[in-house]
């Protein structure tokens, strides 16, 4: 404990000085073996330490340099207004908008801004190709056998490893493979829900949840959140007599890309298990960290099997490969009953191939390259949004995941934007649709998750000279 907190108070006292100007842009900071000698610490806790402060996008390493401290264009740029949803149940789907914005998907001559996957020029994709056909040759019959309904045994024993990193200490029999995240949490819902029930989220949430909801026939209560800390537990206190499932997105939640405190994760996992309230919990975007530890999930904390964790490979590794799982805690047979009437088998060889990705450490290789070019795209977009979008404008400080949330001022409707940006071959994700009431319409989620490139950067200068037109023709015009 002691050498943890001498650990926070240098990383605490090093991003202080850089970000009251004590230290400047662009100054060299000590090295690793400097740091260490100077406090007394260990080489591996100064490694730890500027990670630390690399995952807060404070300081940037150079090959054969060491490190420095970052252009810091994003604190020039203040913080989203935490959200103020009202505390009544709403499903008032922005339904064209999300078909607008969804039937953009897949489309080579747009810049999709608006789709939150990685692109697949930041994946592993001929690797992933080598153990498709190994799995094709290792499984019975060559995969074409339904696998057992649990699933794959081998994915289900390297997800139970992994969750060692966050301290969930599954087994594999605690594990349920699906066809995605999605699909894991379709299977929670229908077990746990019927018709009329109410469901509390985070707001802004994920659209695909939102629709979810409201296609089970649930009525949702949006939450206020805050973007660097996440849900306000007292709002959600004031609202759980009303409320008969929780779902969170506590790890990288898109659109804000906050890291939700291990304190808080593990408040809302006591405070819902007193009410009895099952917590879902969508761990998608808990492998992009930027930091340099995974973070904990509410998992992590439950000692009752309330919590249904659920995770997959689609924003990490493979989006179209489907691969998901559950770890349902006291509610698995519920969920087995379910996916033996809704699937009864996921794909053979698809998750034999990553369940072998896992296993050889290919995975955990490819994470680390992915998480740094994904830490460093925020970094270029924070400069490109500095230098060229409207006056007034937020935006998120992510601490992981491929969401990008930018707050323009009120006059500039985003799904005006969007129209207009569609024009110069750009999409984008308006505010509204992350949301059933009646807020985030000068918002938009940006995806993180494309190759940084000279005409990314033009896109995004594009887009900012939109945003500044249709708020100045707003002005005008009243």
């Amino acid at each position: 404990m002691k050498k943890d907190f001498l650990y926070r108070e240098i990383a605490e006292n090093i991003a202080s000085k850089i970000k009251t100007g004590v230290l400047k842009q662009g100054e060299r900071l000590p090295s690793v073996r400097m740091l260490s000698k100077e406090h007394g610490i260990s080489v591996n806790t100064a490694k730890r330490i500027f990670l630390e402060l690399e995952a807060q996008s404070l300081v940037q390493s150079k090959p054969q340099s060491g490190y420095f401290v970052s252009p810091l264009a994003y604190l020039k740029l203040p913080l989203p207004e935490v959200s103020k949803p009202l505390p009544v149940a709403n499903n008032k789907e922005p339904k064209d908008l999300m078909t607008d914005v969804y039937s953009t998907m897949g489309r080579t001559d747009l810049t999709l801004f608006s789709i939150g996957v990685p692109s697949g020029n930041i994946l592993p994709l001929s690797k992933l190709k080598k153990e498709i056909i190994l799995a094709t040759r290792s499984l019975k019959e060559g995969g074409t056998e339904y696998e057992p309904l649990q699933g794959n045994v081998k994915l289900r024993r390297m997800i139970a490893v992994r969750s060692l990193a966050w301290e969930g200490w599954l087994k594999e029999e605690d594990v349920v493979t699906t066809n995605g995240c999605m699909n894991a949490l379709a299977l929670c819902l229908i077990a746990l829900t019927k018709p009329g029930d109410t469901i509390a989220l985070e707001s802004p949430c994920y659209p695909g949840i939102l629709q979810l909801a409201v296609s089970l026939g649930l009525h949702v209560l949006e939450v206020a959140t805050h973007p660097v800390t996440g849900i306000d537990i007292d709002a959600l206190k004031n609202l759980l007599p009303h409320v008969n499932v929780c779902l969170l997105v506590p790890n990288f939640n898109t659109p804000l890309g906050y890291c939700m405190p291990d304190q808080r994760k593990k408040e809302i996992v006591t405070l819902l298990a007193t009410y009895n309230i099952p917590l879902i919990e969508d761990d998608t975007y808990g492998d992009i960290h930027f930091g340099a530890e995974r973070p904990k999930c509410c998992k992590s904390f439950d000692t009752e099997g309330n919590v249904l964790w659920c995770g997959s490979v689609s924003k990490t590794l493979a989006p179209g490969y489907r691969v998901g799982w559950v770890a349902p805690g006291k509610y698995k047979d519920q969920i087995l009953k379910l996916k033996f009437i809704h699937a009864l088998s996921s794909t053979s060889i698809i998750h034999e191939a990553v369940g072998n990705f896992l296993m050889t450490g290919r995975y955990d290789h490819h994470l680390r390259h992915f998480r740094k070019t994904l830490q460093e795209n925020y970094q270029h977009y924070a400069l490109a949004i500095s230098a060229y979008f409207p006056e007034g404008t937020k935006i998120s400080r992510p601490q992981g995941g491929l969401a990008l949330w930018v707050e323009f001022p009120k006059e500039i409707d985003t799904t005006e934007l969007h129209h207009f940006a569609l024009k110069s071959q750009i999409s984008i994700a308006p505010g509204r649709m992350f949301t059933l009431q009646n807020q985030f319409q000068h918002c938009m989620r940006l995806c993180i998750g494309l190759p940084w490139t000279d005409e990314l950067q033009s896109k995004l200068k594009q887009l900012g000279s939109l945003a500044k037109m249709l708020g100045q023709v707003k002005n005008t015009s009243e």
